[in-house]
């Protein structure tokens, strides 16, 4: 082969828009919701909670030690509390399929804030999650109406 291979179903379109030159484009009706421009929103916002509940697990257990050499006293108590919180967000990740999980998500949001009771940073982290959270969770009303 001497050069890349041609997508059969491609179309010529320079703008990228996809739709053929002799078919009209689609306006907005009034009264109906606006579609996103995703080929599966629904896997899209998906993806997006999943990523947010890895990346929480991730920052949650990398955050043990340096709030342990820095921050002082960090309990065996907080620890597992934090790991528990991570093994939970890992979970949920993988099970945003579930309807539930959503809620479940926003749940753990509010123990990891509440865990600011074993120590202070675990309260930082909880309001930081859960305005990223708020965040995801806005997105996916405005992507699936």
């Amino acid at each position: 082969m001497s050069g890349p291979e041609r997508d059969p179903h491609a179309t010529d379109d320079p703008t990228g828009a996809g739709a053929p030159a002799d078919q009209p484009v689609e306006e907005p009706v009034a009264g109906q919701p606006r579609r996103s421009g995703l080929r599966n929103p629904e896997a899209a916002v998906r993806g997006l909670g999943a990523g947010t509940l890895a990346l929480e697990a991730l920052v949650l257990l990398l955050a043990i030690q340096p709030v342990r050499v820095v921050g002082g006293d960090l309990s065996g108590a907080a620890i597992g509390v934090v790991v528990a919180l991570a093994v939970a967000a890992v979970v949920l990740a993988g099970m945003m399929r579930r309807p539930w999980a959503w809620n479940a998500g926003t749940v753990l949001q509010g123990l990891l804030i509440l865990g600011g009771l074993l120590h202070w940073s675990l309260f930082g982290l909880g309001i930081i999650f859960a305005l990223v959270w708020a965040y995801a969770l806005h997105v996916r009303r405005v992507i699936l109406g």
